[in-house]
């Protein structure tokens, strides 16, 4: 059990501030919208089935939350459609595949 315990300090998740702070505003925007429905944080916890200190860790933007506890509190207050919204405009992405694009070459003219 020991050694399990060190592995899995080993492995914990380090975060940049930059980082920390958009997992604290997406906690904060989850909480402000579940204040705004009127729902306590037992009934959000209840019907996502969670635990409620779990549903406190993600309003505080824990990074130890799986994503899909986050996904389905926002199912919950009914924002699953901004979930899809994640990594949906990959630019760099984009731009990054468009520049390895091999040049075709122009057939020759007859």
């Amino acid at each position: 059990m020991h050694n399990i315990l060190n592995i899995m300090a080993k492995n914990k998740i380090l975060l940049l501030p930059k980082t920390r702070r958009i997992l604290e505003t997406v906690g904060e925007n989850i909480k402000l919208a579940r204040l705004r429905r009127k729902l306590s944080a037992e009934q959000v916890a209840e019907r996502a089935n969670i635990a409620r200190a779990t549903l406190h860790s993600i309003e505080k933007g824990a990074e130890t939350v799986s994503i899909g506890a986050y996904l389905m509190v926002m199912v919950v207050l009914g924002l699953e459609k901004d979930f899809l919204l994640l990594a949906k405009d990959d630019e760099l992405g984009r731009k990054l595949q468009d520049a390895q694009l091999p040049n075709r070459e122009r057939a020759p003219r007859k």
